[in-house]
């Protein structure tokens, strides 16, 4: 095998509200709770069961972080795609703890799957090269209809709600 890969795709909801950190040189993250369910009917007694796995995300990509802040809440579902990062931290005591967690940053693409503040087709976003810092320019645009160049409004969707092809177009074809 010529390489590994660390991907990881979710399709959840937020059980809370994102939290938001700030740092000393500007730089920020945005921390979320995304919880996935999976349901199967017991083949024994034919009983419904379901389980919820909760998955801890840091979103590192300034652009993404003022997605999270500014759309994102509660309950909002969301498709998104990072990797898995192991980090070491110790306790009050002094002991060592590891946490797992998807990680965010660039390459990573945050979807939101029910439009921006509970309305609308929804919208996404792809990060751009930034880890954090000041991103000096857009650090992302649509992944999803209007291509990269669809601006820094990543939550509302598309504003005719219909196709994501202009409706200008001849329906002809010259041949």
């Amino acid at each position: 095998m010529a390489g590994s890969v660390n991907k990881v795709i979710l399709v959840g909801n937020l059980g809370a509200d994102p939290e938001v950190k700030s740092f000393q040189n500007g730089g920020r993250i945005a921390n979320i709770r995304i919880a996935t369910s999976e349901s199967w009917k017991d083949r024994a007694t034919g009983e419904r069961k379901e389980r919820t796995e909760w998955h801890n995300v840091v979103i590192q990509s300034e652009g993404l972080v003022g997605v999270v802040e500014r759309f994102l809440k509660k309950g909002s579902k969301v498709y998104i795609e990072g990797s898995l990062r192991t980090r070491k931290w110790q306790d009050r005591d002094g002991n060592d703890r590891y946490t797992t967690e998807i990680s965010v940053g660039v390459g990573g693409v945050l979807t939101m799957l029910d439009g921006a503040q509970g309305g609308g087709a929804g919208g996404g976003a792809r990060s751009g090269g930034n880890w954090g810092g000041s991103s000096g320019g857009s650090s992302g645009g649509w992944d999803q209809g209007g291509g990269p160049g669809g601006g820094n409004d990543f939550g509302g969707g598309r504003s005719s709600g219909g196709s994501p092809f202009p409706d200008d177009l001849d329906d002809e074809v010259p041949f």
